[in-house]
């Protein structure tokens, strides 16, 4: 039995626990010998009772870890445990940081440098708006976008991410076969293509109301800093910020309309000490240390890698302002990859849109 097998062994049994699974794998020396001690011995450990030893036991000589492990690379999976280099560091901080994940797609060691976006899953057009546009300009920096696949806020920063042709990573609270919510299925595979799927329950387990707070433990625990867009006074975003706070993180919060109950929570996260942020360049200016010095010792950002189609627009447009109908002529593109290009320079500050159609140069 391979170490992950083992972990998996452990992972699956009922009760025990990330918290203690590293007590016995520290005492033990490693998973497999875990599953190989003695009932009498694994008993003697603190918090381990004879019930949950017999468990640990059964594990050791049953074939569930080989079936879920099997289910699991049919889906094209695989396990990220907590001794993997690719384990984010900042995870490994949290006391109960959990020992195994199971993943869909790939995990990278820039994935290390992330940012979580969060919200209230019954967002406003103004809250999944400004989420897109955050998300997208920091992916475009070369942050990863952490975040839990939810309904709203959540979904809206993956699309963001993925528009910026970024990295994210998708923490989900239930089994990777049971994802949830079901229409988030197409944008999961579009995520496990440009970054991962994660979870840390098993393949077919249902999400309910203690999984999504186990998820948005791993989306704080993940992130360098967090960034709620949109909350309301009980939304699951602030208990993923009050986590975010306990582990010495920066909390981010965009500020909303006082009229409105969706804007209520990150308004007040605001008022007790989240950083007031209106555009992605002041995270980005927080965040300098993450990009390589220059010459003269400054943090500049990255510049980015702009497309084909965005290097011509910008140099028909240091020639003047131009019409849309201009640009398609000049450049020969069509329309729809024109104004596609327009939106994405205009959201890297590149060009501005003037009345009537128009745009010049930022």
């Amino acid at each position: 039995m391979t170490e992950d097998l083992a972990l998996l062994a452990l992972h699956l049994v009922p009760n025990l626990g990330p918290v203690r699974i590293r007590r016995l794998r520290d005492h033990f020396g490693s998973a497999t010998s875990v599953l190989r001690a003695p009932v009498n011995e694994l008993s003697r450990l603190q918090g381990i009772s004879h019930e949950l030893s017999l468990s640990i036991k059964h594990a050791s000589d049953g074939d569930q870890a080989e079936r879920e492990l099997g289910q699991l690379a049919f889906l094209g999976g695989w396990l990220l445990s907590d001794e993997n280099p690719l384990y984010p560091k900042a995870l490994r901080q949290l006391h109960n940081a959990p020992v195994l994940l199971q993943a869909l797609g790939t995990v990278l060691e820039s994935d290390q440098n992330a940012i979580g976006i969060v919200g209230s899953r019954q967002s406003t057009f103004y809250g999944s708006e400004y989420a897109k546009r955050f998300s997208y300009r920091l992916a475009s920096h070369s942050l990863t976008i952490v975040s839990g696949l939810a309904r709203g806020i959540d979904t809206a920063a993956h699309q963001g991410a993925l528009a910026a042709k970024g990295r994210t990573i998708a923490i989900i609270g239930s089994g990777l076969g049971c994802l949830y919510p079901p229409e988030n299925k197409v944008l999961s595979e579009r995520i496990s293509q440009n970054g991962a799927v994660l979870s840390e329950f098993p393949l077919e387990f249902p999400p309910n109301p203690q999984t999504f707070p186990y998820r948005n433990r791993i989306v704080a625990g993940w992130s360098t800093d967090l960034l709620v867009v949109e909350a309301g006074e009980k939304s699951g975003a602030l208990i993923t910020a009050n986590l975010a706070l306990e582990q010495g993180r920066q909390v981010y919060a965009i500020p909303g309309p006082l009229d409105r109950p969706s804007s209520a929570g990150t308004n007040r996260l605001i008022q007790q000490g989240a950083k007031l942020v209106t555009c992605a360049e002041d995270i980005l200016d927080e965040m300098q240390e993450l990009f390589p010095r220059n010459r003269n010792g400054s943090q500049p950002l990255p510049a980015l890698l702009l497309p084909p189609e965005e290097c011509l627009l910008l140099e028909v447009l240091a020639t003047g302002e131009k019409a849309i109908d201009d640009l398609v002529d000049v450049t020969g593109l069509s329309a729809a990859k024109v104004s596609s290009a327009l939106l994405s320079l205009e959201m890297k500050r590149r060009v501005k849109p003037l009345p009537g159609q128009w745009w010049s140069r930022a």
